[in-house]
């Protein structure tokens, strides 16, 4: 009745209510399901000169691009026709109580074995911009990935005037080796990896390393017209500085949600991020270098120094004289391998576009402490088998507990079917031992407890988690993902993490949201999300390296009450272990 006489009263407001209405119930009503096979194979791969067998999706590096609207239903049948076992993670897609589709191994699922298959089902649900997908087994992802890009609903619009035309630039790592190989001898030896030969955009090095010229990258602009670049960092274990010589770079969106516009020359990105950019075509038409290098924060730690490079080129540009080389395209001046000081400026100019609902009141606060250790030699093992520094072998923990994952059935199978003995929930949610973290750390603080401790969460929870990064072995910039989830960061630092003092630098008005966030070296990050989807969420370093050595914990939500808060089934393809 109320809305009636208001009707009379204000009929152009009625008339806006009914068209955003009609127009939810329209977007809704074209939404599409996408089904998609992806064949997991061993494919001959030329690069650096050399021909290896790498596994890939499709016999493609990348793998296949999914395109996708807001509030699409993906469905993709996974067959495994390589002789690893393998799971695919869909990178930032919230799985809003579809948990089973997430794919970290034996969290969410069983890997796929060898010969057999499965199917992963999920709806994308309020999210737009760029996402990506990848192996969540081993090292497979150095190869395995893609990007997944998810467009306004139907009838919407970007924020932004609209690009005219739209370009994923996936940053990856490429060894000279087979990636599996490399990750098993570290295994063996205690050691660390051996550094990756080369970085790759779109899958191909670029005109500085040998053999790669002919097969570099090419991302074409016309004058005057406005670009959206998708950039994304696919590398194992490298932060990366991507550049375009001559160009600003105006970012608009990072983890698929959308930013308030600001203009950079350079911008970084931790393992798992994305950035959406645009770039207008506003110089002398001709080619111009992108290109990509480390941001190395760990002191004395060996690192791929090497830079890879795609070309934008102008379709306006002249073409040389006949029996003349093309001129060699500009090269951007990127930041000093250790510019922390450039990071920090270009992590603190992200904000949302507007106001955001950010949870004021907090119900789980929780402190986690992240970072590397050393394992003392076990006495059964063989100096060969402890070549760390000084005899030992490397870890990771957060708060001393250094992750080790089940291997006969999954935390979500267990959690869900009421299996004990796979996992405890005392998970410690503050440290342990308070100690000066990024100063002297005693090294009685060095050597971690293994162990499978999850943190239970209850559903609706309002949390926040402060990571603090240590200075045990070495400080570094660590991209910390949870999946599940996307979160606000409301604030970082340099520094021990002072409750009292850095509470007032929170930004509860219009922080950015994300879904893996780049703890500062020496410092901390504070994130704040509700806990409203139910399920087995791994939290972890997304270098590879610190993950593979425990630096990870599970958050486990329960469901809630009624169907709608509840996780899903599992599906009946669900892979065995």
């Amino acid at each position: 009745m109320e809305a009636l006489k208001n009707f009379g009263k204000c009929p152009i407001i009625f008339l806006a209510v009914f068209a955003l209405l009609a127009s939810t119930l329209l977007s809704l009503a074209n939404a599409k399901v996408h089904e998609h096979e992806f064949v997991i194979q061993a494919t001959p791969v030329k690069r650096l000169c050399n021909t290896r067998s790498a596994i890939t999706v499709n016999g493609q590096l990348p793998g296949p691009t999914l395109e996708v609207n807001n509030g699409d239903t993906l469905i993709v049948k996974v067959i495994n026709k390589a002789r690893y076992n393998v799971t695919i993670h869909w990178h930032g897609v919230r799985q809003i109580r579809t948990g089973w589709s997430d794919g970290p191994e034996f969290v969410t699922q069983c890997p796929i074995r060898p010969g057999d298959s499965y199917t992963y089902r999920f709806t994308i649900q309020g999210q737009e911009g760029t996402l990506w997908w990848h192996a969540h087994s081993s090292w497979l992802r150095a190869t395995v990935y893609g990007a997944l890009i998810i467009r306004p609903r139907e009838g919407q619009g970007y924020p932004f005037a609209k690009p005219k035309r739209e370009t994923p630039i996936i940053l990856g790592e490429w060894w000279d080796a087979n990636p599996i190989d490399v990750l098993r001898q570290a295994q063996q030896t205690g050691a660390a990896p051996n550094i990756s030969d080369a970085y790759t955009i779109n899958g191909q090095p670029g005109d500085l390393y040998k053999c790669s010229t002919k097969e570099t990258t090419i991302v074409p602009i016309d004058s005057g017209e406005t670009n959206l670049l998708r950039v994304i960092n696919a590398g194992l274990n490298q932060p990366l500085f991507f550049s375009v010589a001559n160009h600003k770079l105006i970012v608009v969106g990072a983890d698929a949600s959308y930013l308030k516009p600001f203009t950079t020359s350079v911008i970084m990105l931790g393992p798992g991020q994305t950035t959406d950019v645009l770039i207008t075509g506003d110089q002398p038409p001709s080619r111009y270098y992108m290109a990509a290098r480390a941001y190395q924060s760990a002191q004395n730690a060996p690192f791929d120094n090497t830079t890879t490079t795609a070309i934008l080129d102008y379709k306006s540009a002249p073409c040389p004289a006949k029996g003349t080389l093309a001129p060699k395209p500009l090269m951007p001046l990127l930041p000093a391998y250790n510019d922390t000081n450039t990071v920090t400026a270009f992590s603190r100019s992200f904000r949302s576009p507007r106001r955001v609902d950010v949870p004021a009141e907090i119900d789980e606060n929780l402190f986690f402490t992240i970072g590397l250790g050393l394992n003392n030699c076990p006495p059964n093992f063989s100096k060969n088998q402890c070549q760390g520094p000084n005899g030992t072998r490397f870890t990771a923990s957060m708060n001393n507990v250094s992750f080790i994952l089940p291997n006969s059935i999954s935390i979500l199978q267990a959690h869900h079917l009421g299996v004990p003995g796979v996992f405890t929930t005392d998970f410690p949610v503050q440290p342990p031992v308070k100690f000066d973290y990024t100063g002297n750390v005693s090294r009685s603080l060095w050597q971690p407890v293994a162990g499978t401790k999850v943190a239970k969460i209850r559903y609706g929870s309002r949390v926040q988690i402060v990571l603090q990064d240590t200075s045990i072995v070495t400080p570094e910039n660590h991209p910390i993902h949870l999946h599940g989830y996307d979160f606000y960061i409301v604030a970082e630092g340099f520094g021990n993490f002072d409750p009292k003092k850095d509470s007032s630098k929170f930004n509860l008005v219009d922080p950015p949201m994300r879904n893996t966030v780049a703890v500062p070296v020496n410092g901390w990050a504070v994130i704040r999300f509700v806990a409203d989807n139910p399920g087995a969420w791994i939290m972890h370093c997304h270098l590879d390296v610190h993950i593979g050595w425990g630096l990870a914990t599970v958050l486990l939500v329960d469901n809630g009450e009624g169907l709608l808060e509840s996780i899903e089934p599992p599906p009946e393809d669900l892979p065995l272990c």
